[in-house]
């Protein structure tokens, strides 16, 4: 099933039983934002739902990691598709990387019970990606494994985040570390706080990203951190993996927000979306908040606004977690050791002019210059550069949407 529209028309259903879901999107579904297409399908063994949610694609294919989760509803499931697709795309387009906003997920009715189900259920999904012809390329996100992607990637040509050892560009889990902290320091910077050196950072999440995280900001001198992570495991590892530095681990319960409470300088999300809503804004005793979870906020003007509001410094979760995307976006054109198209993201203020440094200050400075929330700076900044065409192929992935559509996509699936 193919729900398209785009810039130019409003949305439609490839088949009449679905048209309440187009109405959905169309005039019920706030996180709709002119998306091209959502694609529907479900898995034929393990019945899973599939979705491919393709926001503006002119400065190319859509790319963007698929989330393997489970959902309460239909809605939520949408919703958390829309949402994530328009972020990939603004992420893709101040980071100056020549594809679109694109977002996958898998939602299995219960977890697969074995490894063959598992393999079955990625193997279903790559077969998926494959019948949208390109439109959009899949990667790593929150619930897949480099083995899952490695699965994908047998069943498909558009994918990346695939290992090493099969020529991808593997775990982008200390890229995207790197980046956050580089953002960090440009938030820092920004409101004259100085440098990282005797700083105080609260963090929610210390799983991969998170990990790389603290060993970066211990690096740069940081005077401790307090982190919360809800495998107990890992809270007993990470205890032990920094002798020598002031590190608290607390183990948490999901849904545990009391960290955000956390006085510090930085506060960092690196969890699940949503965490920052109307309450949790007015809670936060940190100066800065900048960290590697997609979606904090549960409404990104109010949020944000509040949080300008009292003083508090916000970096847009896709101005600072870029580097997931960059570091495995263009694995096709082979790979270097310390890639200058990959280091220039880290460069300092005399470097590249869209590094994270230079990106998360213009982002600063025109909030501040425009009074507004920096939601609202770094949506203009990125949708304005978003709505240009690709210089090779220009509006390709709309042509292949159309092309799906008028040759039945929806009814191959049956």
């Amino acid at each position: 099933m193919v729900l398209g529209g785009g810039n130019r028309r409003g949305a439609r259903a490839s088949d009449p039983t679905f048209d309440h879901l187009s109405a959905y999107l169309e005039t019920g579904c706030a996180d709709r934002s002119d998306h091209e297409a959502v694609f529907l399908a479900a898995g034929p063994e393990s019945r899973a739902l599939f979705g491919a949610f393709v926001h503006d694609t002119r400065r190319g294919q859509a790319q963007g990691g698929v989330r393997h989760w489970q959902y309460a509803s239909l809605e939520a499931f949408l919703r958390d598709g829309l949402r994530l697709a328009v972020g990939m795309g603004r992420k893709c387009a101040l980071a100056d990387l020549w594809w679109g906003g694109g977002k996958a997920i898998i939602c299995p009715p219960e977890p697969p019970r074995s490894r063959e189900e598992r393999r079955t259920l990625f193997r279903e999904f790559a077969e998926f990606v494959t019948s949208l012809r390109g439109v959009y390329i899949t990667a790593e996100d929150a619930g897949t494994t480099p083995h899952d992607m490695e699965v994908i990637h047998r069943h498909t040509r558009f994918a990346t985040c695939i290992p090493e050892r099969v020529g991808g560009s593997g775990n982008p889990s200390t890229m995207t570390a790197r980046g956050v902290v580089r953002a960090m320091q440009a938030a820092l910077d920004h409101r004259s706080l100085g440098s990282l050196s005797g700083k105080q950072v609260a963090m929610q999440g210390a799983g991969n990203v998170g990990a790389f995280m603290i060993e970066r900001l211990f690096e740069a001198g940081v005077d401790g951190v307090v982190a919360s992570e809800i495998d107990e495991d890992r809270c007993t590892v990470l205890a032990e993996r920094f002798p020598g530095h002031f590190l608290e681990i607390r183990h948490a319960q999901p849904g545990d927000n009391r960290i955000l409470e956390e006085p510090c300088d930085i506060l960092c999300a690196n969890a699940l979306g949503g965490v920052f809503d109307a309450k949790t804004v007015e809670r936060i005793r940190a100066s800065v908040v900048c960290g590697a979870a997609n979606n904090p906020l549960e409404d990104e003007r109010r949020d944000a606004r509040r949080m300008r509001e009292r003083g508090i410094t916000y970096v847009p979760d896709y101005v600072a977690n870029r580097m997931g995307i960059v570091a495995c976006s263009n694995e096709q054109a082979g790979s270097l050791p310390r890639d200058r198209y990959i280091e220039r993201h880290f460069d300092g203020p005399e470097g590249w002019k869209h590094s994270i440094y230079n990106t998360t200050r213009e982002i600063l400075e025109r909030a501040d210059c425009d009074v507004i929330a920096t939601t609202e700076a770094s949506e203009s900044l990125a949708d304005m550069r978003a709505r240009e065409y690709h210089p090779i192929w220009g509006h390709r992935a709309r042509e292949i949407i159309e092309a799906l559509w008028q040759e039945g996509w929806a009814n191959t699936r049956d």
